[in-house]
């Protein structure tokens, strides 16, 4: 079994900084591609953020220059630095990790449980 947990969310003030956190445990051979995604109420998710296992980034046009994401290998963590937030930004957002559970196995995808974000004006 994997488990995936996040932690970090909150209220804050528009212009205001966030810093989420989404450690992977359990069964763990490899962690590939970990990141961060947002859900609003009736709406998809939408990509936040992504970083490889090198540590090549990936964001979306909405968040470049204020979100940095970051990963500790040693640790199994992504993290999500949210600066200069937004009302638009409210959301929850959700972590993921790409996990190959033994040595040359299937990756699947393990998803945290969300975290709600709210951002006033």
């Amino acid at each position: 079994q994997v488990q995936v947990v996040e932690s970090g969310g909150g209220f804050v003030q528009a212009g205001g900084s966030l810093k989420l956190s989404c450690a992977a445990s359990g069964s763990i051979f490899s962690i590939n591609a970990m990141g961060w995604y947002l859900q609003e109420p009736g709406k998809q998710r939408e990509l936040v953020a992504t970083i490889t296992s090198g540590g090549s980034t990936n964001y979306a046009d909405s968040v470049k220059g204020r979100f940095t994401i970051s990963r500790d290998n040693a640790k199994n963590t992504v993290y999500l630095q949210m600066n200069s937030l937004k009302p638009e930004d409210t959301a929850v957002y959700y972590c993921y990790c790409d996990v190959a559970r033994q040595y040359r196995g299937a990756v699947n995808r393990y998803w945290g449980q969300g975290t709600q974000i709210t951002v006033s004006s």
